[in-house]
């Protein structure tokens, strides 16, 4: 019996990205990101309580240009993962499903991201 050398499935390669695939993976990938962010938190946090040496170190890294690009990178990410989980709460309730819909909400929402990550750092 001899058996196909045939992939059971198209590979990666196949698919053209969509938007809508694209904006599921950043979503997973936004909400690791803020995950692993708390671990900076709670160090500021730990920091604010400990003395004024350790606030200095903190406060000294996240002045820095590499803790500000981090900074930027976090608030972007959580304004994302907030505006895709409010497209998500529409498509809860059953609103937003046709392509046409969920094309315009995922480049809203992208949009909307971008422009509160810009208006918390320049206000």
């Amino acid at each position: 019996m001899t058996t196909a050398r045939r992939p059971l499935s198209p590979h990666l390669q196949v698919y053209r990205p969509q938007l809508t695939s694209v904006l599921s993976i950043l979503h997973r990938v936004t909400g690791v990101i803020i995950a692993l962010s708390a671990i900076l938190i709670g160090w500021w946090l730990w920091s604010v309580a400990g003395s004024e040496e350790q606030f200095s170190i903190a406060h000294g890294f996240f002045n820095s240009v590499f803790g500000t690009i981090l900074l930027i990178i976090w608030t972007g990410c959580t304004f994302y993962h907030l505006c895709n989980g409010v497209r998500h709460l529409f498509w809860d309730i059953g609103v937003g499903f046709e392509i046409s819909q969920a094309y315009r909400s995922g480049k809203l929402v992208v949009a909307a991201s971008a422009i509160l990550t810009l208006l918390a750092w320049l206000i």
